[in-house]
Order: structure tokens, then C-alpha cells, then sequence
């Protein structure tokens, strides 16, 4: 429908005649009987006093008179079309590109994203996933909701949600394998991790068991996954526990498909951090200070 060509009449058959050299095929292009294309055209002629077309079997040719119009028609047509498309672009609510990692996408922005656009549903929302982050920064898009910590960001750059890490599983794991009084239990409890590469951001089973000064070899029934979501479904399906990160995982937390069963570790200078296009339009920045209040 944005696309459709405004309606101008005879200026737009007339155009198309001359520039097809057939009454027949501008029929076709304008979606048109020949006998209405003719009719147009001898009512035009009719105003005008003057034959604007040689009429043969081979197509229709432009007179002389039909030349000097046809050239002011067709840029005033151009000139129509070019100035209609710019209007719509003008009037258009611009997309608004979100960049972050998949298991924020999925178990935070999401949800969030689904209740803003309820709300303002002429919004047009792109969310762009991706587990490498490095040049997160430097991609085309308007905001960028990234995890780290506050010295990997520019200073304008805002902190969402603090890291604060707790083990979980379902209820039926616990039942099986717990209880878990003590972390020295999860030394012998399959656990799901987060596979990555380098240096991890974020905190980790070893890092977890570690301040809580457990050691622990890798356990047989451990499973390692490359994405959060799956982390989180491999626990869903009672492969183990994993380390539920507060703010993604409260849904599960909230209907009891899955429990808490150890201490949290919270980091305060770390998290999911939300850094906006220095030239973020006002639907951009609506959208953005909708998500800060959701937190």
C-alpha cells in the first residue's frame, strides 16, 4: 500500500503511452483497459485542440505537439513520484535495531519487546542476536544491551541488570539429586555450562565453586552448550543444574519450573549494560527508557 503510485489521471497514461509507444501495453503497465487508455487519451487531445499521437498498426507514435507534452508530463510525473516517495519516508516511524547476545534476546528483551509493541504498535522493532560481541560497538544499529563490565563501555553507557548468579534446576532434579545444603555437593552433581571462548565474562561454575572454595574435576553427566538458552533448557529437561542469572531467569523462578538451591554471587560492577546510538531517534529513545523502567 506505501508503495502504490498516486493517483494524477491523465497525466499518468498519457506518460506511459508516450514512453511505451502503445496504447496496449501502458494498458497493461497501468493495469487499465485499452479501450479506457484510448478514451483518456482522445479526451486529452479533445482539451488540448491537437492530435497528440500518430495512431498505427505498429504501436502509437508521439506527433510533434504529443512530444512537447510528453516531455513536461513525464518530469512532472518523476518529479510527483520522487516527491510522494520522500513524504512517505519523512512520515515513516524509523525501525529501531536492538543488538545483544541470544540469551538476553530470548529470556529478557523478548517478552519486553512483545509488551512495548502492544502498547505501541506502530513501532517496528529488529532485534540483532549474536554470540560474538567484540564488535558489538561498531555495528549499524541504535542501541546495543551487552554484558561486561563497566570499564569495557563508554561512559555513557548504562547499567541494566547487575550480575547476581544463583545454581538452579527443576524440582524434580532436586528431588533426585538433592538436597544441596552445602556447594561441596555440587561437586558430584552434573552440571550445565556455558561454553565459551577466551577470556569468559561472565561468571562461571569454576569461578562460582571457587569462591565458595570447592574443588571439583569435571564431573561425569556434565554438559557444556554455546548459548544461554540452551543452558537454560538443558536444565528445563533435567540435564543438571546451571547457574541462573537474576533478570533471565525470574519467569522460571516465579512459576517453579525451576528453584534456587545454592547462594548467589553478585558482581555490582558487572551486567548486562544498555549503550545507545549517540543519534538514537524519539522512538528509539522511548523504547529505551520503556526498557530501563522494566528493570
Amino acid at each position: 500500500m506505501s508503495h502504490r503510485a498516486l493517483d494524477i489521471g491523465w497525466l499518468r497514461t498519457f506518460e506511459a503511452v508516450g514512453r511505451l509507444g502503445s496504447l496496449t501495453r501502458a494498458a497493461t503497465e497501468l493495469g487499465l483497459t485499452q479501450p479506457a487508455v484510448t478514451y483518456q487519451i482522445k479526451r486529452v487531445e479533445e482539451q488540448v485542440g491537437t492530435p497528440l499521437l500518430h495512431r498505427s498498426q505498429g504501436g502509437s507514435k508521439l506527433t510533434e505537439a504529443g512530444e512537447i507534452l510528453f516531455q513536461a508530463v513525464q518530469a512532472g510525473v518523476d518529479g510527483i513520484d520522487k516527491a510522494v516517495a520522500e513524504t512517505r519516508r519523512s512520515t515513516q516511524v524509523p525501525a529501531i535495531r536492538i543488538f545483544t547476545d541470544f540469551g538476553f534476546a530470548a529470556l529478557w528483551l523478548m517478552p519486553r519487546v512483545t509488551d512495548f509493541r502492544r502498547l505501541h504498535p506502530e513501532a517496528e522493532v529488529h532485534i540483532v542476536a549474536s554470540q560474538g560481541l567484540d564488535d558489538a560497538l561498531e555495528r549499524d544499529t541504535d542501541a546495543a544491551m551487552l554484558f561486561g563490565a563497566k570499564e569495557d563501555f563508554p561512559d555513557h553507557a548504562q547499567l541494566l541488570i547487575p550480575e547476581r548468579v544463583v545454581p538452579v534446576c527443576t524440582p524434580g532434579f532436586l528431588e533426585r539429586y538433592g538436597p544441596f545444603d552445602s556447594p561441596e555437593q555440587f561437586a558430584n552433581t552434573p552440571l550445565l555450562h556455558l561454553e565459551v571462548t577466551g577470556k569468559s565474562r561472565w561468571v562461571t561454575w569454576t569461578t562460582w565453586l571457587a569462591d565458595h572454595g570447592v574443588k571439583r574435576k569435571p564431573a561425569q553427566g556434565d554438559l557444556g552448550l554455546n548459548t544461554y538458552g540452551f543452558v537454560i533448557q538443558a536444565a528445563l529437561a533435567e540435564q543438571g543444574v546451571a547457574l541462573g542469572w537474576l533478570g533471565l531467569v525470574d519467569h522460571h523462578l516465579a512459576q517453579g519450573s525451576l528453584v534456587a538451591v545454592g547462594p548467589e554471587v553478585k558482581r555490582d560492577d558487572c551486567g548486562y549494560w544498555l549503550v545507545p546510538s549517540p543519534s538514537a531517534s524519539s522512538t528509539t529513545s522511548k523504547l529505551l527508557d520503556w526498557l530501563i523502567n522494566e528493570t
